[in-house]
């Protein structure tokens, strides 16, 4: 096959540090590359030189005529309009794009079906215009498609679609991410850029792995706790999940005995029976209860024990609540009706999405170390510095303050506080947002031997399988509904929710079912209200995010900010339910 594009002895520096040394290498028709690599190591710098978004300082970039090609980068810009302008331009009318199937697939995996194609692109979201690029990038007849980080706000259904979609095309694919089950699924060949260097692999992410582990192996100058990382993730892979990698294309017998002698990755007798000494019968509970997030329902009279060691993975649709139940279950949010019961030798932390709490006139270790100064995890003990290291700080990062880390390096500082507390349950919201593989694995090593009772949302299905041993769903029922089969279990029970749901529509011979017209001209008007009051809110949270940024070193300031930005978002979600309820009875 061609290559579409060569590298030829590319490097490229920003300031002092060379992110890509003499790098060369080719993409060809048909490839699917998965890019790999620690944060702030080059995979963003090789994707845009590699798209002719970014200039190499040196080396030589060459590309086949008339290559079609659609590039979504961290950085893309929408043009100002509507999505439907972003998105559908080139189409002089409505029908020429719904005829296409591709076309209508992607308006509605992306979501900009329930976003409004007449939204402004300047009141989106960050999330919502990620989607819309996204989705604008698609649409056309390409020849290679390039993408940065393209799962991040997509939930698990959003995750797959993607996926599917991708695999379905001919075109070749260049992708950036951290969701492990995306790699594995999507893509036949692997880049990890370190060093500034590009090394290559076959498969995806599960062969990287035996390859990496391979190279441990045979490197007698590795450094003994990657190896020693790498040796349990293999033992992981190879026991646990072995439809995940194409072993023949690397010496079995040489990947046994790299593991012959790596326990399981996690003895889940043993920690459940430490789990029960240290919390007793009773952790969290939660009867007969109601719960709401603004006006949507989440919970109807539910009861739901979580028990001593139970490490539970909570799915859903975004927007079904999963965030208003973890408030809920940590006591910082209140049911409708019912009660929570909390254990009282529970000692619960609870890592939520917001950064806040951090005090930015601190250093990294001592603010770490303003918690504790060693913690027992399990039969692993640790000091301040060596936990801090496990989560990406090495010695020299750890000196940085507070203020100057960025929202990736302040995600992992959140997660080493709250494990130094030593919590007894732990409940983690969207715990996989910005963190690189590396990190990924140490979080994941972590939990595997960490003694307690864990709830964990997350549209990382790959952290979800690993750390979990229960999967719980929000179907949108008001129930709490636990899947013996896994994720896979919801993906099809979502998937036959939305086959069957146009079914009544079809029924022309139920029209009491439509509202009269006095009912549709209320629920237009409150439509109406309800876009208005988005377009207030989502203005108020740019605003938000501009002080943020210009008060980085105003510690007080900064906590204001963030109760108004949570106040805000809070509001936010509860009017885009509303008016999703709404336009249902307009459509």
């Amino acid at each position: 096959m061609a290559n579409l594009i060569n590298l030829e002895a590319v490097s490229k520096s920003y300031g002092v540090k060379p992110l890509l040394s003499e790098v060369s290498l080719g993409v060809a028709e048909g490839e699917r590359i998965g890019v790999v690599g620690l944060n702030g190591g080059g995979k963003t710098t090789l994707l845009e030189v590699l798209s002719g978004v970014a200039e190499p300082d040196s080396g030589r970039v060459s590309r086949v005529r008339d290559l079609r090609m659609a590039v979504v980068t961290q950085r893309t810009e929408l043009p100002e309009g509507t999505v439907r302008d972003a998105v559908l331009a080139h189409y002089a009318a409505d029908h020429e794009w719904a005829a296409d199937a591709r076309v209508r697939s992607i308006v509605d995996g992306l979501g900009l079906t329930a976003l409004g194609l007449e939204s402004s692109t300047e009141n989106l979201s960050g999330g919502e215009r990620r989607r819309v690029a996204l989705a604008a990038a698609l649409v056309g007849e390409l020849d290679l498609i390039v993408l940065d980080e393209p799962t991040n706000h997509l939930d698990v259904e959003g995750v797959r679609w993607l996926a599917d979609h991708l695999l379905a095309r001919r075109a070749s694919v260049v992708v950036v991410t951290h969701d492990r089950w995306f790699l594995d699924t999507v893509c036949g060949r692997t880049w990890e850029v370190v060093g500034g260097n590009v090394e290559q692999y076959e498969g995806g992410y599960a062969d990287w792995v035996f390859a990496r582990a391979e190279r441990a192996r045979l490197a007698a100058t590795m450094e003994e706790k990657r190896r020693n990382l790498a040796r349990k993730e293999l033992a992981w892979l190879q026991r646990g999940a072995k439809a995940r990698t194409s072993k023949p294309r690397y010496r079995i017998e040489a990947a046994e005995a790299l593991i012959s002698d790596v326990p399981a990755p996690r003895d889940s007798v043993e920690l459940l029976t430490f789990a029960r000494r240290r919390l007793g019968k009773t952790v969290l509970e939660l009867e007969d209860v109601t719960l709401r997030a603004g006006d949507k329902p989440v919970l109807d009279d539910v009861t739901w024990r979580i028990g001593p060691g139970d490490r539970i993975g909570l799915v859903g649709v975004n927007g079904s609540g999963k965030t208003t139940l973890l408030k809920l279950l940590a006591g910082e949010a209140e049911p409708g009706s019912g009660r929570r019961i909390e254990g009282k030798t529970v000692r619960l932390a609870h890592l939520s999405q917001e950064l806040e709490g951090l005090p930015g006139q601190l250093r990294v270790l001592e603010a770490v170390e303003e918690i504790a100064g060693r913690v027992v995890l399990g039969k692993q003990e640790m000091s301040a510095s060596q936990l801090a290291e496990r989560l990406g700080f090495p010695a020299a990062r750890q000196w940085t303050p507070v203020e100057d880390l960025s929202g990736g390096e302040r995600r992992r500082l959140q997660l080493a506080r709250l494990l130094m507390a030593e919590p007894n349950v732990l409940l983690l919201d969207e715990p996989t947002n910005d963190l690189d593989i590396d990190t990924l694995q140490q979080l994941e090593d972590l939990l595997d031997s960490w003694p307690g009772t864990l709830v964990v949302v997350s549209h990382d299905r790959y952290l979800v399988e690993r750390v979990c041993d229960a999967v719980y769903a929000l179907l949108g029922d008001g129930r709490i509904t636990h899947l013996p089969g896994g994720i896979d279990e919801y993906l099809d029970r979502r998937s036959r929710s939305q086959q069957a749901a146009p079914a009544p529509q079809r029924k022309e011979s139920a029209p009491s079912g439509k509202p009269s017209a006095a009912e549709h001209r209320t629920a237009m008007k409150e439509l109406g209200r309800l876009e208005r009051r988005l377009d207030v809110l989502t203005k108020r949270e740019g605003e938000l995010h501009e002080q943020l940024a210009a008060n980085a070193t105003n510690p007080d300031k900064l906590v204001d900010l963030n109760a108004e930005l949570k106040s805000v978002l809070t509001e936010k979600d509860d009017v885009e339910a509303r008016w999703l309820e709404t336009s249902e009875l307009v459509e």
